[in-house]
């Protein structure tokens, strides 16, 4: 009888527990290929100590907003959650949505050791490229296939150095 009473409270206890709160808009809780199917992702690993990684956060807001087909995602790197993990996007000015779950073991890559590091998934979900250090608009750009795109921004004549002839004075 101890047994059944316990096992009414404690199904009592359970329903009575308040469902956990959606989350804010700028989190997800993990990579959600099939959402991304068909754009180009970018998924940089960032921490608030790494002075590379608060450099480049302006180059990936501008990545996402200008290019459609591109979706930018954070991680960070100390695996901060909560209050604290809003406090950092709000100072830093993040603008694109922090994976809650790391994604390394998913796409079968090793979690970054260095940091700012960002991983460029081609429209098929594929991992396609490892970028280490800092990167700006032209490297992402080049980076995802948006270099030469119609209003697509710079071409890769704006990017890449001009050829030198030898030859010429």
């Amino acid at each position: 009888m101890k047994f059944v009473v316990a096992a009414i409270t404690a199904l009592l206890l359970t329903a009575c527990t308040a469902p956990e709160p959606p989350l804010p808009d700028n989190l997800l809780p993990s990579l959600d290929r099939e959402r991304y199917q068909g754009q180009w992702v970018v998924i940089n690993y960032w921490a608030k100590w790494c002075k590379p990684c608060i450099k480049e956060i302006p180059e990936l807001n501008a990545l996402d907003r200008k290019y459609e087909q591109v979706a930018v995602l954070g991680v960070n790197f100390d695996a901060v959650r909560g209050d604290e993990l809003q406090a950092q996007i709000s100072q830093l000015g993040i603008e694109f949505p922090i994976l809650l779950e790391e994604p390394s073991s998913a796409l079968g890559t090793p979690m970054p050791q260095v940091l700012p590091t960002t991983l460029i998934l081609d429209p098929d979900g594929k991992l396609v490229a490892t970028l280490v250090g800092p990167q700006d608009l032209a490297s992402l750009a080049l980076a995802t296939g948006q270099v030469g795109m119609p209003d697509s921004g710079p071409t890769a004549e704006d990017i890449l150095p001009a050829e030198t002839d030898e030859r010429s004075p």
